[in-house]
């Protein structure tokens, strides 16, 4: 009730104001103030204060925004995590699938295919896997060996 009034009031200070002004010839500017003083004297009328009035005293409201405000930092928080991840569940299944490369075996860890040569350069010479030093592919050098090739 005391915030209807102080609206009321300063709704009929803003008018007094606005008749002032216009009295002194500036009419577009009175004018603008007798639409902002207009506005408390609407939103009183309207229930709108009263509104206000009885949601400021509520703890229920209040609770109710902080409901509001906790479901607004879920999904901030769940949209940056996404923006970090690269998107949602199906596009990383998509990213994952599109980046396997073809061209490997079961077990292996690069690409069964070299460089292909560019054009009038003759093929890179290959190296016997025994000449690298490397004894993990002995195994697989003598079954190549067994089998000729």
């Amino acid at each position: 009730m005391i915030a209807e009034t102080v609206c009321s009031a300063v709704a009929a200070a803003g008018l007094g104001i606005a008749v002032v002004t216009a009295y002194r010839k500036r009419y577009l500017t009175a004018t603008r103030i007798a639409a902002y003083a207009l506005v408390p004297l609407g939103l009183v009328m309207t229930g709108v204060v009263e509104w206000l009035a009885d949601t400021a005293f509520s703890l229920t409201a209040w609770v109710g925004f902080g409901v509001l405000g906790l479901s607004w930092l879920l999904f901030a928080t769940t949209r940056t995590v996404e923006r970090r991840r690269g998107g949602t569940r199906k596009e990383r299944k998509a990213a994952r699938e599109s980046a396997a490369p073809a061209a490997t075996a079961p077990g292996a860890s690069a690409p069964a295919l070299g460089q292909a040569p560019s054009r009038g350069q003759s093929p890179a010479p290959r190296q016997e896997p025994a000449a690298q030093g490397d004894d993990d592919f002995s195994d697989i050098e003598a079954i190549l060996k067994k089998h000729g090739i």
